[in-house]
């Protein structure tokens, strides 16, 4: 004989059935009644009685934005809402699973805030207009396929953000298909999707709007030196170190010690409830590299004094006149306005970095330091994506001209 541990739940749950011990209309009468209840719930719009005893209400439409209903009487009213909100629910549309999919893989903690506020700008960016509101049961693959070619030419896109855009459109259209709301597979839009490089947009930078010059690196550190603050201080800071802007405005006074420091957070921005951007502090670095102690040249030791002295009974190293730690939003402002009083071609905060970058690879230091410094896990990220050459026309000339084999009569 088995033991009841031994029986599965199914089982169980049949022979409680078979034997009448669960009644199952019951059971389904008291789910269809809290699925009701849920619907009544979730519509947004007041039920109200008339003063000639008709019940009235507004329901959601396209064009309009809402229309009025009415009925009889109040169940009458209730039937229209729940029948209104069971067809969202069994089809809803392209948006609503998009949002369902991003809300989701946040409260999972799969994402991190700052990423579900750019699924959702790369939402908005490209299915704002009639395709997202459609319903997800009318659409095909092929539908998906062509709207997908249409987006490269529509928005000059280039490759990288056509592979965002791909990431959003999978992931909301594999929750579709997890909720049987498709059929078709979704993998194989991406196989057979008509693209090739060159359909993208090519981005050429030159070296002057990606990194600091000889020259433009003197007149700007000279004029930093010279109008010290905490936010001239703290791209000072980045100069003589290369550290990201998101983890130069997390800096606290524990980190430092002599002329290092230890990069342990980062800044995440994402959009509260109210619409506005939130800047918040990640207790994790943007990399698994990204924790790292960070060197301070000699010649630079007496900017961390200066350091020392910001904020020193306080958490954060870069606060405002309140005591507020300081966001990226403020040292980007406050680097195009030094930009700009110094004549230099705008740059942001990151191309101090690539300057760093560009610098350690110059004077041949050694491949661990470098990405040690950088927080990269390989050399080969710094050397493709931050080497630029930062010699003024007169320098390239000299080193040109003094190789020997040039100099040969």
């Amino acid at each position: 004989m088995l033991l009841i541990e031994e029986i599965s739940k199914e089982k169980l749950l049949q022979y409680a059935i078979n034997q009448g011990i669960i009644d199952i209309t019951y059971v389904e009468k008291q789910i269809e009644m809290s699925q009701r209840k849920e619907l009544l719930e979730k519509h947004p719009y007041a039920i109200w009685e008339g003063k000639n005893g008709k019940w009235y209400t507004h329901i959601p439409d396209e064009e309009k934005g809402r229309v009025q209903k009415e009925r009889k009487n109040k169940k009458d009213i209730e039937e229209v809402i729940i029948k209104y909100w069971k067809e969202q629910l069994e089809n809803p549309t392209i948006k609503d699973i998009f949002d369902e999919w991003n809300d989701r893989k946040r409260n999972l903690n799969k994402i991190s805030n700052s990423t579900h506020l750019r699924n959702i700008q790369i939402f908005n960016r490209h299915y704002a207009e009639e395709f997202g509101k459609r319903k997800i049961k009318t659409i095909s693959q092929e539908d998906i396929e062509e709207f997908l070619e249409d987006q490269i030419p529509k928005f000059n896109l280039t490759s990288k953000s056509f592979s965002n855009l791909k990431t959003v459109t999978r992931g909301f259209l594999r929750r579709a298909k997890k909720r049987k709301l498709i059929s078709f597979n979704v993998d194989e839009i991406f196989q057979e999707l008509d693209t090739s490089e060159s359909q993208f947009k090519k981005i050429i930078k030159e070296d002057y709007e990606e990194v600091f010059s000889e020259d433009e690196m003197i007149k700007i550190i000279q004029y930093l030196k010279d109008n010290l603050d905490s936010k001239n201080i703290g791209i000072l800071l980045m100069f003589a170190t290369g550290i990201r802007v998101g983890e130069l405005v997390t800096l606290k006074h524990d980190v430092f010690n002599g002329n290092t420091f230890i990069i342990r957070r980062t800044e995440t921005r994402f959009l509260g409830d109210d619409g506005k951007y939130i800047y918040s502090v990640k207790e994790f670095p943007k990399t698994s590299a990204g924790v790292r102690t960070v060197i301070v040249p000699d010649n630079y030791t007496w900017l961390c004094t200066k350091i020392k002295l910001l904020n020193p009974f306080g958490e954060y190293v870069f606060v405002d006149d309140s005591g507020k730690r300081i966001t990226t939003h403020v040292i980007r402002h406050r680097l195009d306005y030094v930009c700009k009083k110094t004549g230099i071609y705008h740059k942001s905060p990151h191309k101090i970095r690539k300057t760093y970058g560009s610098i350690l690879l110059d004077n041949n230091i050694d491949n661990m330091l470098i990405i040690e410094q950088m927080g990269h896990t390989n050399i080969s990220c710094t050397e493709n994506h931050y080497h630029r050459n930062r010699r003024t026309l007169e320098r390239k000339k000299q080193i040109i001209s003094e190789i020997p084999e040039f100099m040969a009569n």
